[in-house]
């Protein structure tokens, strides 16, 4: 079986892309989702190569803050979802 890494960064992309699709609207129910895409994963604020569905939040809460309806996944179809703090998204 094939692990997430071992892919080419352009099935990446399509499987993240996917799961998108499947789990866009669910996500964007949750407490706190501003948006998502899909973009490199951040790991202690810098990005690396690894493909993530991500999900954009107006601010991290700790887990145990939240109820289990709007904790979000560490990944969906073995795609990784990343959460990024972006603040409150408004029109210009």
């Amino acid at each position: 079986m094939e692990t997430w890494d071992s892919l080419s960064q352009e099935d990446q992309m399509a499987q993240a892309t996917a799961a998108q699709t499947k789990y866009g609207e669910e996500l964007m129910r949750k407490a706190h989702v501003q948006g998502t895409a899909i973009g490199l994963e951040k790991v202690g604020g810098k990005y690396t190569s690894r493909v993530a569905l991500v999900v954009m939040v107006d601010q991290k809460v700790p887990l145990e803050q939240l109820t289990a309806a709007n904790r979000i996944p560490d990944e969906l179809d073995g795609v990784p979802v990343d959460v990024q703090e972006v603040g409150v998204f408004t029109a210009q």
